[in-house]
């Protein structure tokens, strides 16, 4: 006697129900990631580097956009001649002893270690000058930011 067994069992209409999901209130009409921006931006001061007694932050000549960009060109032109001296600097905002670049981001570093590097100018005979670089980065909106938290925490 032998009995067969029915390995498979009958298939039946099984129906799957699922709960609506509830809609978004937002919705997305672009997105777009910036990988790597094309521009860098720099903050730097006018500073002296020896401050004599006589001379206080009140004695520090303003720049204007042709000094800024003088010292800038000399720093540039010492530290990496020729090339240096052609780099491509928009200057932004100059106010007081202080100003915003823009230069190409593969030129950044360069740029910051030429200003950095870079000794001084003489002024007025005897006073002798430099940049300073207070922040450098690709966003600009981060070295506004950083500003105003200085002026808050400082």
């Amino acid at each position: 006697m032998s009995t067969e067994m029915d390995i498979d069992p009958p298939t039946t209409n099984i129906t799957i129900t699922t709960k609506p999901t509830k809609s978004s209130k937002s919705q997305t009409l672009t997105q777009t990631t910036i990988r790597s921006p094309v521009f860098s931006y720099a903050h730097l001061s006018l500073v002296s580097p020896f401050p004599s007694s006589s001379s206080s932050s009140q004695n520090t000549p303003s720049l204007d956009d042709l000094t800024a960009r003088h010292y800038l060109t000399t720093a540039l032109r010492q530290f990496l001649g020729d090339t240096g001296a052609s780099l491509a600097i928009d200057m932004l905002l100059v106010k007081g002893t202080e100003c915003w670049v823009r230069v190409p981001r593969e030129d950044l570093a360069a740029f910051a270690a030429a200003v950095t590097a870079y000794p001084g100018h003489n002024v007025g005979g005897e006073e002798q000058m430099l940049m300073r670089v207070v922040g450098c980065g690709d966003w600009l909106g981060a070295l506004v930011g950083r500003e105003g938290e200085a002026r808050v925490w400082g």
